[in-house]
Order: C-alpha cells, then structure tokens, then sequence
C-alpha cells in the first residue's frame, strides 16, 4: 500500500514521516517513535492506558484535548500537535518557574543522557506526592488527562467533580480514585509549566504551509488517504471513491482495525470538512455538522436542554467524545447508540448530500437495519438538525448500563412530552437496545397522545411499552431486563414529573463529588 508523508507539531519541531493509512497513532508512537509511555490496553478506547493530547488552532487560540490513540488512524494528525507523557519534562523544564526537579530515571529523555536531571510536571508531580500509581502502568494515561485539565483550567485549581469528568475515561486496576483525585485537586500547588501556544500555533501555521505546496498536494490527492477541507472536495471524493472507508473520529472503525485487523484500501477523513464542523443556531432548530465532536455536540445540547447534561456526561468517557462525532454515531447506527434515542425523541432530522443534491429526513427513516441505512453510494451524511426547547416541554433521558461512566447502554430511553392544561397533547420516544436499529415507540407514543398526564395512563403506557418491542438476550441484559426497565423508566419519569426526588446512584455520585 502506498505511503503517504503527514507533518505533526511536537516538541518545538515539526515531525515529518511517511507511512500507510492503516496504522493508529499508537503504532506510530510506539514503532516509529518508540515512545513506549503510551501504553496499549483495550485497544478500544476503554481504559484510557493510550491517553495523548492533541491541539490544534481554532480561531487563532489553541486547543486542546485528551484523546485515546489506540483507534485514532496516525494520518488523522497531520496538521495537528501532539503531546505524550514522554513530553511533559519538556514543557517543564521550558518554564523557568517550574518546580524542583527530581531524578527520575525511568523518562525516556532522562534515560537516553545519562545524568539529566528531568523536571516532573505539576500533574506528574501530584501524582507522585498524592501516591497516586502502583503498578503504573494506566498511570501515563491518567498523567496525559490531568495534563490537559491543567491546560484547560490555566493551571487553576480545579473541582473534584470536574477532575472526576477530565478522568472519565481512564481505568485503574489497583490504586484506586482517590489518591488520583486528590491528584488532579493538587496540581496548581505546584510551580507553574504552562504550553507555550504561540510556539506552538506558529508550528502548526509551518504545517499548513507546508501542506498548501503543489507537492503535498499531489501526494493527497494521489494516495489512498484524503482529508478534505470543503464540503465540495468531500462530495467529489466519495463520487469518485464510492467504495472508500468514510472516517471521523474513528471511536467505531477504530475497533475494525485493532480488533477485526481490517484494512482500508482508501480512506476519506471527514474531520476536517470546514462546513461540517460548525453548529448553527436558528430560530427553531440547532444544525449540527456532522464532523462536530460528540463534546461540542452535546454542549449544544444541554446549552438548550440543561436537563441533558448527566446524560452526555455519561456518554462514553471524555477521550472518546473528544474525538468521536455526533455524524459518526448516527451514521454508524449501531443499534445501542446512545445518541439516536435522544435524537429520535427530539424529533431530529438528518441530512443528506451529494453532489446531485440534497435530501431531508426524519432521523429514524435513516436505517432500513442492522448497521444498514437509506443512503446512496456517493451519498453522506451532513448535519443533524435537532429542534430547540419549547416551553410546554417535558423531556428527559435515561441510560441503563452496568458502570455508569464509559459504558454500553443495554437500554437507552428517551422521552419528550408537550403538555397542555394536564393533557398530553404530544409524545415523542425514542429507544435504543430493543431491536435492530434504534426505533421510535409509537405505539406508546399513541397511548399517550391526548390522554391526561396521570397515573392511570402512565400504567397503560408502561404496559405498551414493554410489549412494543421484542429485544435480544445478550452479555449486557436478558430479553426480560430490558421490557421490564422500559416499563419502569416511563414510570421513573411519571414519578419526576411529580416532583418526586431522584435517588439514583447516578445522583449520590455526583452529590458525594461536590461534597
């Protein structure tokens, strides 16, 4: 297969290598860069071992966040820059004021000159006071997370419920939360090691030069990986390569490389499709891109139903919002995709284009089956457009999974209610983990359609819901669980309705971070 060069920003220089389209980032870090810190666990994204830091210039600040490279393609970071935990001494030790130094004989660049002396920073070095790692080794992961909160926050102090988010999608086997709490909570303690952004904005500004040259262009444009930047090039190159593997944040064709070994003979990244990364606000409806990351889709979200945000927060960790993409998860239509439910509730539509036109439809009227849809060969999907809160609105989602931070729903439920004068005078309900596609109830929908929001017609609602669908038995739910918690989700939001106070143990988490 043919190689093709990608240019990367990382420790003050521009990287430049050469290399097929189906490797991951954690094969270009670990093989060719032999950054062994980043660690492989999962190979899906779960545990968080293969944590980095990407960033990249967004209206003329730089960006950055916390992504898993296990089942990110190494070509997705051409143009961007790029942290490991190899990297952290040198952003310490390029801030005067940064803290003592100790020896610390096991960093690669210490390793590699003998008698240097590596500067920990302020996340590596709460790690070590808090104690905070044992074996050690999901502790790079957990180090590159609380690298990027430190960023964000401008190395303020932060909240144990916002170090509890920046770690969602980080595992540990055997030290335990606490101490890595404690950790994220201590880091401002120390001497200030901030990234020097104009550096690295003038590096990535190098980069898109560099990519801007006829020979750049021509080795994109001939090679089996495109990045297209407009939404006209995308059109073109999926009717031109209609057999072509459609990528974005690759939290799902990830696993098909790392799991399944399969390998794309061409790839189209859609990630850097200047329209589809925009979200729109209109009078009556909210566009989103297709190419808009699951975090940035959700803030949208809850910016308009404040009610939505224990439920994005607990839509996978954070590395995998921060690189998956709403588009993507519809596209995907994965039957236990928890966007869709939402998104079918909220009464969504999506769009698609191709370079013949566009097209319109309801979102549930995408699938036709099992990770199967309407869609045309040259066809892709563009924006969700998801209808803003009305006033007479009542909506609420539910996820039923067995952890309750990065995990696989087994039933996802989804309800929006406009009531008027007692009555329901219309029911919108999506589900997700009940059959082949993520569907729409509309049976209970009628059940509940112009009757009078009381207890009675939640009973007979409860019931057709539970025999509306016919679901499977699997590793996460039997066929029984999932009928019976349908039933027991609408009475759960009957009995909110009412007022009454949510026990959950999704709710004692959250009050006992704040605590």
């Amino acid at each position: 297969m043919n190689n093709q060069p990608i240019h990367f920003f990382r420790r003050g220089q521009v990287v430049s290598l050469s290399m097929e389209p189906n490797r991951t980032l954690l094969d270009l870090l670990r093989e060719d860069l032999h950054c062994t810190g980043t660690k492989e666990g999962c190979g899906e994204g779960d545990c968080g071992a293969c944590t980095v830091v990407i960033g990249e210039e967004k209206n003329g600040k730089l960006e950055m966040k916390a992504i898993n490279s296990c089942i990110r393609m190494a070509h997705s970071v051409d143009g961007l820059a790029l942290w490991t935990v190899e990297d952290l001494s040198a952003v310490a030790t390029s801030n005067p004021a940064a803290g003592s130094s100790i020896e610390e004989g096991s960093h690669s660049e210490a390793h590699a000159r003998p008698g240097l002396v590596a500067k920990l920073h302020p996340a590596q070095e709460a790690m070590v006071q808090c104690h905070g790692s044992q074996c050690g080794f999901c502790t790079p992961g957990f180090v590159m997370s609380l690298f990027s909160l430190y960023e964000q926050e401008n190395g303020a102090p932060v909240s144990r419920e916002s170090a509890q988010g920046a770690l969602s999608g980080n595992l540990c086997r055997c030290t335990g939360y606490r101490p890595i709490l404690d950790a994220a909570q201590t880091m401002h303690q120390y001497p200030a090691a901030r990234v020097d952004t104009d550096a690295v904005l003038g590096g990535l500004r190098q980069i898109a030069t560099l990519n801007k040259g006829k020979l750049a262009r021509a080795h994109a444009a001939q090679g089996p990986y495109h990045r297209p930047a407009r939404l006209t090039e995308l059109l073109a190159l999926r009717a031109r390569h209609p057999d072509a593997q459609l990528v974005a944040g690759c939290t799902d064709v990830g696993l098909w490389v790392t799991k399944m070994h399969r390998e794309f003979a061409r790839i189209i990244d859609t990630t850097r499709v200047k329209e589809l990364r925009r979200v729109e606000h209109y009078r009556n409806h909210i566009a989103i891109g297709a190419a808009v990351t699951l975090t940035e889709a959700f803030a949208a979200l809850v910016a308009d139903r404040p009610q939505l945000a224990s439920f994005a927060h607990r839509f996978a960790g954070l590395p995998v919002r921060n690189s998956g993409t709403l588009g993507g998860n519809v596209a995907n239509g994965s039957p236990i995709g928890d966007s869709m439910p939402l998104l079918i509730a909220l009464g969504a539509n999506v769009v698609l284009m191709s370079q013949r036109g566009h097209r319109e439809m309801r979102l549930e009227d995408l699938y036709t089956g099992y990770r199967q849809n309407v869609m045309a060969q040259d066809e892709v999907l563009a924006w969700i457009k998801v209808p803003k809160a009305v006033k007479t609105e009542l909506s609420r989602v539910y996820k039923i999974s067995k952890r309750t931070e990065d995990d696989i729903s087994a039933v996802c439920l989804a309800l929006n209610l406009q009531l008027e004068n007692g009555y329901v005078v219309q029911a919108s309900i999506g589900a997700g983990g009940v059959a082949a596609t993520p569907v729409r109830a509309r049976k209970t929908q009628n059940a509940l359609q112009g009757q009078p929001w009381n207890k009675a017609t939640v009973q007979i609602a409860m019931a057709t819901l539970r025999a509306e669908f016919s679901p499977i038995s699997d590793m996460r739910a039997s066929a029984a669980y999932r009928s019976e918690v349908l039933g027991n989700l609408l009475q759960r939001f009957w009995l909110e309705s009412q007022g009454s106070i949510n026990s959950s143990l999704e709710s004692l988490t959250l009050e006992g971070a704040a605590a």
